[in-house]
């Protein structure tokens, strides 16, 4: 079993031990134990509040190690409006409603929800379901990326 200890700046260029891919809730636990594709325990145990983005690294607590973290992809719903205001009221209605949200210039994205999809297609957004890495807003308080 490896237990990752510490998050490392991300280096593309790092040479690693193993990707561990996971999903957006996933990355948001800083004691959780996982298990890889061909079956390799790894802990963590990250300072609480501790969120990971992709391209992440961390390391092992013997320092040998180094685990870069990929954006599992996942089933999501992007959510496009035909007009800049029309998305920002999205934003402002999903935001009331405390649910995690992708937000970028040209759509918002979220996991489904068949109450939340009704409300945007009532309010004119075009909602498209695909799998896709999912990297939702950590909120104003968040820990820096």
């Amino acid at each position: 079993m490896l237990t990752c200890t510490q998050r490392k700046p991300a280096n593309p260029d790092a040479a690693v031990t193993l990707t561990l891919a996971l999903t957006a809730e996933e990355r948001t636990r800083s004691r959780h134990r996982f298990e890889t594709k061909d079956g390799q325990a790894v802990f963590l145990r990250l300072p609480r509040g501790t969120v990971l983005h992709d391209g992440d690294i961390l390391q092992d607590e013997t320092n040998s190690n180094l685990v870069r973290i990929t954006a599992k992809p996942e089933l999501v719903l992007t959510v496009t409006a035909q007009t800049p205001t029309l998305l920002l009221q999205a934003a402002y209605h999903l935001g009331n409603r405390h649910v995690p949200v992708e937000i970028t210039a040209t759509y918002l994205r979220l996991l489904p929800d068949s109450v939340l999809r009704t409300m945007l297609e009532q309010l004119g957004l075009e909602i498209r379901e695909e799998i896709l890495p999912f990297e939702p807003e950590t909120g104003a308080y968040g820990h820096a990326h």
